[in-house]
């Protein structure tokens, strides 16, 4: 087939689908992501695999991987998705009520559990056509290779020392407290460094491969280690631990605060000065003169102003 024919049959939408395939590693999941049957997404797939002459995806174990060709093909693949959502969007300008633009956030749930409500209403209150993906950090996230390729648009979290490679602008800070039980000992007769680095503390995952997390980054720096007995990717489900156990947990007072009250648990602070734990948003090169994107950081930082409030 010539390159001119193989050009004339290939478009946007099997553009997307070869990107949302090799991305997910799954027709399933690329089936989900697209908002297609799984058939349909398996025809596209079958028809790259006719035009590249290359299985893109194979099997490996219980799950797939790309082949090297699939593997080549998907930072292009990102490319000319991202060209086209400047065609068609930025380059015409962003108009909020009107645009149908996807928004990727890729997000911390070290945060205040108000905030991401707060964002997702404040989009689309203000842009109700949008629709909005809310993608976690967790120890697998490479977070710079989803932004570099498109597949978010800003990451949300907090650094002691933000990467430098991407644009950044704060978002808030806090100071850092624990939260214990109220039966913990510490409540009547407080606690002092040793007795705090030797405590029961419960800590998260890192935010990505190899990170230290605000708290442990600290530590380190000052050749200090506390006692972490558990380790749970949801942080949100911390404070109900820490609530029926002796476990410490150490992170920012305002996201403490929304759990006194409604759980048997009570800040108190820490024996060892932290910095302020200051939240960001990080965003590639890519994106920096996009409107919607441009659009959509003015709506993160009016969602994380609203927590002041």
């Amino acid at each position: 087939m010539k390159d001119q024919n193989l050009f004339d049959k290939i478009d946007l939408h099997l553009i997307r689908v070869l990107h949302t395939v090799l991305t997910e590693r799954s027709v399933s999941k690329a089936a989900i992501r697209l908002g297609m049957h799984q058939p349909a997404v398996s025809s596209a797939l079958k028809r790259l695999r006719d035009f590249s002459g290359d299985p893109l995806l194979v099997r490996s174990g219980s799950g797939m991987v790309p082949t090297v060709a699939g593997q080549r093909m998907l930072e292009p693949s990102a490319s000319i998705l991202r060209a086209a959502q400047l065609l068609f969007s930025d380059a015409r300008g962003f108009d909020p009520g009107s645009a149908r633009d996807r928004f990727r956030v890729a997000a911390s749930d070290y945060l205040d559990p108000l905030f991401l409500p707060q964002l997702v209403a404040d989009i689309k209150a203000q842009a109700p056509l949008c629709e909005i993906e809310i993608h976690p950090l967790s120890p697998a996230t490479d977070y710079r290779s989803q932004l570099a390729q498109g597949e978010v648009d800003v990451v949300i979290g907090n650094w002691l020392s933000p990467p430098q490679d991407l644009h950044q602008s704060s978002l808030f800070d806090d100071e850092v407290v624990c939260l214990v039980s109220t039966k913990h000992p510490a409540v009547r007769r407080g606690w002092e460094q040793a007795a705090w680095l030797e405590a029961e503390h419960i800590a998260p995952g890192a935010t990505h491969p190899g990170a230290k997390g605000f708290i442990d980054a600290h530590l380190a720096s000052l050749g200090l280690q506390r006692h972490i007995v558990a380790r749970c990717p949801y942080f949100g489900l911390i404070p109900a631990m820490v609530a029926s156990t002796l476990l410490v947990l150490t992170t920012s007072r305002q996201y403490c605060e929304r759990f006194v009250g409604t759980l048997p648990v009570t800040i108190m602070a820490c024996p060892i000065a932290f910095p302020k734990m200051i939240y960001y948003q990080l965003w590639h090169e890519r994106t920096h003169s996009s409107e919607s994107v441009r659009w959509l950081r003015e709506r993160v930082k009016s969602a994380a102003a609203h927590l002041k409030k």
